[in-house]
């Protein structure tokens, strides 16, 4: 068999392509939002996170 024809796999078209950028951009804003909020609550909450009784 040819191994350059093995190698291809799937071809993705320009919508498809398109598409997944957009899912892409939207995974790693709401990835950015969540650190953005954790820590936005740790400096709220201040030091007293670490103090909890035993």
């Amino acid at each position: 068999m040819d191994d350059k024809q093995e190698q291809q796999g799937i071809v993705l078209t320009e919508a498809q392509l398109k598409s997944r950028r957009q899912r892409s951009i939207a995974i790693a804003l709401a990835l950015g939002v969540m650190v953005v909020l954790f820590f936005a609550v740790t400096l709220v909450k201040g030091p007293a996170v670490l103090v909890r009784p035993m």
